[in-house]
């Protein structure tokens, strides 16, 4: 009887153990409770010579243990692009207060495009991150441009109107860009000379030309401070 004893309790203690060095996985507090998912977002860019260009964006979760994953086919945007990645996750957290400790995320970036900048694709990770945790449809009509800050701002880029009308091109209808880059400003030359008996003497002179990039482009933009201004053209 008391060997019999022994042995429930031996097989007790060893349960005990089990759980307690082995605990579940199971979410606890907000943790983020999401089963395999993806949300898919344009990022409007350059390539190097100044070309619009489409790069498609897929931000995938699955269990795991809070890692961030990359799949970008080209390495040059991945110089570019790591920082970004990094502070989106950090503001989409912040924005929807879950927890990524139970779940990882995979970032697949594909373009056609040698070379694109990185940076400014930083605005719509943290968007697709965002509706990616809140299980929430994006517009796919919406891009979007801008640097991301570790505050949720949306940092101003280059290029704007390229994109603009790369975005226009590929079916967009609403074009947001970061605060003071709803319009663009080129400094163009004017030369006048003078002539001094046999000696030209010339000067060059820039000229600010200011581009309503709405007008040029036929595409309605709108400008936005941050992701949470951003989010409600997004998401209906």
């Amino acid at each position: 009887m008391a060997k019999k004893f022994l042995i429930v309790c031996g097989g007790l203690l060893i349960l005990v153990f089990v759980i307690l060095v082995f605990p579940s996985n199971v979410p606890s507090g907000n943790e983020a409770n999401l089963q395999s998912n993806y949300v898919t977002i344009n990022l409007p860019a350059v390539d190097v010579a100044g070309n619009g260009q489409i790069a498609k964006l897929t931000v995938r979760s699955e269990s795991g243990n809070g890692k961030i994953l990359t799949n970008i086919n080209q390495i040059s945007f991945w110089i570019d692009t790591q920082d970004s990645i990094r502070t989106a996750e950090l503001v989409a957290k912040n924005i929807t207060r879950k927890g990524l400790s139970n779940i990882d995320l995979v970032y697949n970036i594909e373009t056609n495009a040698p070379v694109i900048e990185g940076p400014s694709g930083g605005a719509a990770l943290a968007i697709a991150t965002v509706a990616l945790l809140e299980n929430k449809t994006l517009n796919q009509s919406v891009m979007i441009t801008g640097t991301i800050n570790s505050d949720g701002t949306i940092g101003q880029v280059g290029s704007v109107l390229e994109k603009a009308k790369v975005a226009k091109y590929t079916g967009a209808t609403l074009f947001l860009v970061p605060v003071g880059e709803g319009y663009e400003n080129n400094f163009l030359p004017e030369k006048t000379c003078t002539q001094y008996g046999s000696v030209t003497f010339c000067s060059t002179k820039y000229k600010t030309q200011t581009i309503d990039i709405s007008k040029e482009v036929g595409i309605q933009v709108v400008e936005v401070a941050n992701v949470n201004d951003a989010l409600k053209y997004f998401v209906s």
